[in-house]
């Protein structure tokens, strides 16, 4: 389907959106066949968390654009998903921030880098790392493909944003010593709980407002930036996350049963 045949007046369009993109980004190389899969895993926890940014998701990311502007060399990292859904806000970001872009994929093939690299710069991206060219260390705790990374970029940061990434790698990146950033729908994945800061929301809503909050933040003082990070717990973030879900669980299931089904002609007489 193309995106502009989805209707205004569609219940999912915005959900539809995301979908076609992806699935638009997987015929130009840009996502691998398991970022679809990956895609729709996230979709069923945006559902629980009402397809909204929450007050503590928002929270969240007051706290993690701190720690980045914080960092001495932060890094955002960035795979199919990401570069193929906020691909201007990626580099609108590190912009204002200063975090460097490095590409870092799971299944590597040149052809998926050479896209994904296509995508940035066209976004404006000037600099981005991580490409087969350059020089590259590994991380001793990896075995797979991300164990690479480049050598002025992740294997020198003290801070990564490692948005929509496994568990693997953000537990390894903990190991070496760097702070980490995130952003997963899945409060309960070891991304999440292994992560320093995790902001539990669809990317596609983060992070343009972690761009509105980077242009807000950027001229404080370092101690006024200091205290989002020191008043930031992740357990408990990711347990009131998690309680979100839950009080949404329990209501529609309240709801649902008192909830007659409608035909399309008595919704439209209601709306009328």
């Amino acid at each position: 389907m193309d995106i502009t045949e989805i209707p205004d007046d569609h219940p999912r369009k915005v959900s539809l959106e995301t979908r076609e993109t992806i699935i638009e980004g997987h015929q130009l190389h840009i996502v691998a066949t398991a970022g679809l899969l990956a895609h729709g895993r996230g979709e069923a926890f945006d559902y629980l968390i009402g397809e909204t940014t929450t007050p503590q998701a928002k929270k969240a990311i007051y706290a993690a654009v701190a720690e980045i502007l914080l960092a001495n060399h932060p890094v955002i990292s960035v795979n199919g998903n990401v570069c193929s859904l906020v691909p201007t806000e990626l580099v609108e970001f590190s912009e204002i921030t200063g975090a460097l872009l490095e590409i870092n994929l799971f299944y590597y093939r040149k052809e998926r880098e050479d896209a994904i690299l296509k995508v940035l710069h066209d976004a404006g991206a000037k600099t981005v790392l991580g490409t087969h060219d350059r020089p590259s260390e590994t991380i001793p705790e990896l075995s797979s493909n991300r164990r690479k990374v480049d050598s002025e970029g992740i294997a020198k940061a003290d801070v990564v944003l490692v948005p929509l990434e496994d568990g693997d790698r953000t537990e390894a990146l903990r190991a070496v010593g760097k702070r980490v950033v995130t952003v997963d729908l899945n409060p309960m994945s070891r991304t999440s709980v292994f992560s320093n800061i995790t902001i539990v929301d669809n990317i596609i809503r983060a992070m343009p407002i972690m761009v509105e909050v980077a242009n807000e933040l950027r001229e404080l003082e370092t101690r006024e930036l200091e205290k989002f990070v020191q008043e930031f717990d992740n357990g408990e973030n990711l347990e009131t996350s998690l309680q979100i879900m839950i009080d949404r669980l329990q209501t529609e299931a309240k709801e649902a049963l008192h909830r007659k089904p409608r035909t399309v002609k008595e919704l439209k007489e209601a709306d009328a």
